[in-house]
């Protein structure tokens, strides 16, 4: 358990901090998981109108520090090779 001042402000700091993470991360994924049911549906306009609007998304969760940037670049690489494929 924290005894001093500065590891009880670093536990609030901290469990502060993951209830952002945790939400910036569940925003990418519902995102991410719109534009994978398009596909699934084989909407080809819903798909690309969903990656559209999920790719400013992921980036953001990259730069905030929830995704790398490379696993955020592969994921809308990924996304838009699946799309292309319709």
């Amino acid at each position: 358990m924290a005894n001093s001042m500065q590891a009880k402000k670093r536990v609030r700091q901290t469990a502060r901090q993951t209830a952002v993470n945790r939400n910036r991360l569940t925003r990418v994924r519902g995102y991410v998981r719109k534009v994978e049911e398009a596909i699934v549906a084989g909407d080809k306009d819903a798909a690309n109108q969903a990656l559209r609007e999920a790719q400013p998304e992921i980036m953001r969760g990259a730069k905030g520090g929830v995704l790398h940037r490379n696993t955020a670049s592969r994921k809308v690489s990924r996304l838009s090779q699946r799309i292309a494929k319709m």
